[in-house]
């Protein structure tokens, strides 16, 4: 039992690494949701299909469970990147700060699920698909009210849990693999047992 509590227990470098992830997703979210801005009219035939850009948001979610693999590691970077975005401007305020909590929330339950244990490809996909449902469910409630669930809504949603699926699950995955080959992440389990990453 000792031996679990101090390896969900937080470290110095887990805080500082969160913080890291934190404030260069938040820049680049503000990049992200400019080119949001200015892909709505390349979607203008099919609204639902934009979210197929959604999985860039989720991505710290994912990077921070699969790298810090700590309680709350996944819904800390979520959240303070979508605060890093917040304050750096963008077209839905403050309100990206509550988006950043459900979706940092739908990710971190999948590692709870597998008791932060278990940091496989389909565990980092399923992360990742579960914080674009979250998010995606979020907006077609929130942003969506009145609209079709069966032509905007509902293909909303599966467009953006797929991207998140691939984009942040598939991709953080692979990413922190390369990350971990390079030996930048050997103060952390993803980078000491590369093989299992």
């Amino acid at each position: 039992m000792a031996s679990i509590r101090s390896t969900l227990r937080w470290r110095t470098v887990d805080i500082i690494v969160v913080a890291v992830l934190a404030a260069a997703f938040g820049v680049v979210f503000w990049a992200w949701n400019n080119l949001w801005a200015v892909s709505e009219g390349l979607f203008a035939f099919f609204k639902p299909a934009q979210a197929l850009l959604y999985g860039v948001w989720l991505l710290p979610a994912v990077l921070g469970g699969l790298i810090v693999r700590r309680p709350g590691a996944a819904l800390g970077c979520e959240a303070a990147a979508a605060a890093m975005s917040a304050l750096l401007g963008n077209q839905w305020g403050m309100t990206v700060i509550l988006q950043g909590l459900v979706e940092g929330l739908a990710c971190e339950l999948v590692f709870l699920i597998v008791l932060y244990r278990l940091f496989t490809l389909p565990v980092a996909a399923l992360a990742g698909a579960s914080a674009g449902l979250g998010a995606t469910l979020y907006d077609a409630i929130v942003w969506y009210p009145g609209t079709s669930w069966a032509s905007l809504r509902l293909p909303y949603i599966a467009f953006g849990t797929t991207s998140s699926l691939l984009i942040a699950g598939v991709g953080g995955w692979f990413l922190v693999a390369a990350l971990a080959r390079t030996g930048v992440l050997d103060r952390f389990a993803a980078g000491r047992n590369r093989a299992a990453v």
